[in-house]
């Protein structure tokens, strides 16, 4: 199992960020997905959730109304659209399978820095 996270950068307070997490190793259609987050020093929070479908998803109250949670099957690719991004938000994003053959997977995860 591969999980590989991209699009973190730099982005001002307001701004919008796509992040991809591209999966490898497992049926990834069967499966549902999760994006969580960590600031150094804290321990990793989770921020969304998506069904194998993609017709039921979950989000933290802090990121309700702000960020979507999305997948392309065919892709094998679970994406993050953060809109109207605060300082808060700044952390490591990672993207996490549920748990497969024993133990979840995670992948390297991804910088998000909002900031002036």
């Amino acid at each position: 199992v591969q999980l590989v996270e991209s699009g973190g950068d730099l982005v001002q307070p307001g701004g919008s960020l796509r992040l991809s997490c591209a999966a490898s190793g497992f049926t990834f259609s069967n499966y549902g997905m999760s994006w969580y987050r960590q600031v150094s020093g804290k321990e990793r929070e989770f921020v969304a959730r998506i069904s194998t479908s993609g017709g039921i998803t979950n989000y933290a109250d802090s990121v309700k109304g702000r960020f979507t949670i999305s997948r392309d099957n065919a892709k094998n690719t679970v994406y993050l659209q953060m809109n109207s991004l605060k300082p808060e938000d700044t952390a490591v994003f990672y993207c996490k399978t549920p748990t497969i053959w024993g133990r979840d997977y995670w992948g390297q995860g991804t910088q998000v820095t909002v900031s002036f």
